[in-house]
């Protein structure tokens, strides 16, 4: 019964431990020179590479952010030039289970002894990225920069859920305010 449940609380933690490693990890980074309350207008200057159904869902979403902040969409000559990068790859995970036999060290005294088994899964699954970097237009140097990343589902809404939750994320602080120093 101890063996059942240890091996039942060790799947559960790496249950949990697997869930936290496919999190969607949102980041951000800006220049501290740049003066955010100048800029009142942005263009997009594109999407790479193309996609016509992401691309319309990943400018909704910036969109929508920019909006409630108080900047507007003109076709072109914004204050702020705006390309995003997306991207995908597949990668692998290792997933090793113990049945928790084998008694470790204080079975060795009565005979007994070892590890016992384990199995050990791979799992692929895709990651995708999306990069949204903001230029300054007159000076066309880069002002601000998120990232999003999180396992892509094979269920467009889900995918469009987290897209819109990633970018509600990176939008979080924004504009961002320069640290006094």
């Amino acid at each position: 019964m101890t063996s059942l449940r240890s091996t039942a609380v060790c799947t559960l933690f790496f249950v949990a431990m697997l869930g936290s490693a496919f999190a969607q990890q949102v980041k951000t980074d800006f220049d501290h020179q740049a003066n955010f309350s100048q800029y009142k207008t942005y263009s997009w200057q594109e999407i790479k590479p193309a996609n016509s159904l992401w691309d319309a869902r990943i400018k909704s979403a910036v969109d929508a952010q920019l909006a409630a902040r108080g900047w507007s969409q003109v076709e072109s000559g914004g204050d702020v030039s705006i390309v995003a990068i997306k991207a995908t790859q597949t990668q692998r995970s290792l997933q090793t289970f113990y049945d928790g036999f084998g008694g470790g060290w204080g079975w060795r005294r009565f005979g007994g002894g070892g590890f016992g088994e384990s199995t050990t899964t791979e799992q692929d699954y895709k990651v995708g990225t999306l990069v949204l970097d903001m230029y300054d237009a007159k000076t066309k140097q880069l002002i601000w920069r998120g990232s999003a990343e999180d396992t892509v589902s094979d269920k467009a809404e889900k995918n469009e859920k987290n897209l819109d939750k990633g970018v509600a994320k990176m939008f979080k602080k924004f504009p961002p305010q320069a640290a006094k120093g």
